[in-house]
């Protein structure tokens, strides 16, 4: 009694440390650790019974557990996680299986037993072992598949030793695997062994088919040859190989259907992007495109939100974080923060917009932000960094076009009003001069004007106030102002100014200028207005000297 209360207690604190660490670790995937947990449970249930002297249901309950596990680990091993590609592992799988049975029916024989040792459990182990040595070479340096590994050892070294020598010590494996798996479970590194990846397509190597095909053909055959002998003395166990051996071959082939279709469902949605995207002539049908070409990689019921900022201002106004340090990565994930109340499984991928070629033509930068289960954007996070590459490209391509377009209507501009009296600008929206005809530095006196000047930088000062305002409302206008020679003289002039910065070819204000400097009174010659505040200061200033006399 007191040996079941052992057992009781050791099944309890390993499926509550199970618990435990999924409630705290909170992983990708909690159906392979609830699956464990329940393994765990089923051996200590068969334990129980089995310190009770009832051998039948204690079997019952191993067989059981066996199924648990075997469906934990096939969770475990599922596309998309760590394993990436189990493909094979299935074809090793179904080869030990097809051994194993060939060992059992001509080695063992019909009692099922190595002297006093459990064929059917030592089997069961080995496979146990080879699948969670397999997760731990996928995982390395990762103490949740070691330790998984080494409860599996010791179940295996268990159902040896212990049927040989029963003893209080020959059950020190039994103890390693509750343990082993309750630790497992707590530590952090849990979620890394569901933690969802990019799938990567296997090539098609022959030995590997090959292989598959022998362990497919190995259960009729052991069945044919018994019953070419003489009577079928093992058909149950060859039945049950036959099946393992079919639903791993189910399973391979599952696999690659999937991953087949998966792989056709990206080229057919990059493709159509690429052609959308060539075609693009401005950047709200880069965004079209681009937000059709992720709702076919990703379904509907995966993605949550597309963000498509052409610009990091536009992310710094959605609070997303910059890059992490280091060399500038393809794609990274925003990790959800503390007071975070999103759904389990929830992650946000960003996929900057930006090319190392031509950052100096865009250099605004801007992502691709897409919010989702983590387990759809991992599997297509490939695809979306692609997708992503090539919306910089187009989003490149329409700058150059239109920086091109920009030369080459001031280059026009430049030639037509070369000897023309006029004064022409064209303002950038920063207001910064882009253009100006030569007749502007004939008027301020300046052989050249330096860059990056802007044109309240060449007004007098009590009037750069009224120039910044006009130019930073939409809409067309005319406004009077002051500009400063380079003699410290003040010139009067008259700015038409017309709002051009929705045209793609000018992006800018083209204000025309007229000087109004030699009208005898400047209220006379002026144009009439409808507040007198729209004048220059100096000229109020003029004007009030001459009515007052002073």
């Amino acid at each position: 009694m007191l040996q079941a209360l052992e057992w009781i207690l050791l099944g309890a604190a390993s499926v509550g440390a199970v618990a435990v660490g999924v409630s705290r670790h909170r992983p990708a995937r909690v159906a392979p650790w609830l699956l464990l947990a329940a393994a765990v449970a089923c051996l200590a249930i068969g334990d129980v019974f089995y310190a009770l002297d009832k051998a039948g249901v204690a079997d019952t309950c191993y067989l059981t557990m066996f199924v648990f596990v075997a469906l934990a680990l096939l969770q475990f091993t599922r596309g998309g996680s760590l394993l990436m590609n189990r493909a094979r592992l299935i074809d090793l799988l179904a080869a030990a299986c097809a051994g194993l049975l060939v060992v059992w029916v001509f080695m063992i024989g019909g009692s099922g037993q190595i002297g006093s040792i459990s064929a059917a459990d030592v089997i069961g182990d080995l496979l146990l072992c080879g699948v969670a040595a397999r997760l731990m070479a996928a995982a390395w340096f990762n103490w949740s598949a070691v330790l998984l590994c080494v409860g599996a050892v010791g179940v295996l070294a268990g159902d040896i030793t212990y049927p040989m020598h029963p003893a209080w010590y020959t059950e020190i494996g039994y103890i390693v695997l509750y343990l082993a798996w309750g630790a497992a479970a707590l530590h952090p590194s849990m979620t890394r062994l569901t933690t969802a990846v990019p799938t990567r397509p296997t090539p098609w190597v022959g030995r590997w088919a090959a292989l598959l095909g022998i362990s497919v053909a190995t259960p009729p055959l052991v069945l044919l040859i018994e019953a070419v002998s003489g009577t079928v003395t093992d058909g149950v166990v060859i039945a049950v190989a036959s099946a393992l051996t079919l639903v791993l071959t189910i399973t391979r082939l599952a696999d690659s259907v999937t991953m087949n279709s998966h792989a056709l469902v990206r080229e057919r949605a990059l493709r159509e992007a690429s052609e959308a995207l060539v075609a693009a002539p401005d950047e709200a049908a880069v965004d079209r495109a681009i937000r059709a070409a992720a709702e076919q990689l990703l379904p509907a019921y995966d993605l949550t939100r597309i963000l498509f900022a052409t610009d990091d201002r536009q992310l710094t106004l959605e609070a997303l974080p910059s890059a992490p340090p280091g060399p500038r990565p393809r794609s990274w994930w925003l990790e959800p923060s503390a007071d975070d109340t999103a759904a389990d499984g929830q992650a946000t991928l960003v996929c900057p917009l930006w090319l190392e070629p031509l950052a100096v033509a865009r250099p605004n930068g801007g992502a691709l932000v897409l919010q989702g289960t983590r387990e759809a954007l991992a599997a297509s996070r490939d695809a979306l960094e692609v997708l992503a590459g090539q919306a910089a490209l187009a989003l490149d391509r329409i700058t150059l076009v239109d920086a091109v377009g920009r030369r080459d209507s001031d280059l026009y501009l430049r030639a037509v009003i070369r000897n023309t009296a006029d004064i022409m600008l064209v303002v950038d929206e920063d207001q910064v001069i882009r253009y100006a005809s030569p007749a502007l530095r004939e008027l301020i006196g300046k052989d050249d004007i330096a860059p990056f000047t802007t044109l309240a930088d060449l007004v007098h000062p009590d009037d750069r106030s009224q120039v910044r305002r006009a130019l930073r409302e939409e809409g067309d206008g005319v406004l009077y102002c002051a500009l400063r020679r380079s003699d410290d003289t003040q010139v009067l002039v008259e700015a038409t100014y017309r709002d051009l910065r929705g045209d793609r070819l000018v992006q800018g204000i083209v204000v025309t200028m007229r000087d109004v400097t030699r009208a005898h009174d400047p209220l006379e010659r002026m144009p009439h207005v409808e507040h007198i505040d729209a004048l220059p200061a100096w000229v109020n200033r003029r004007s009030a000297q001459h009515k007052f006399r002073y």
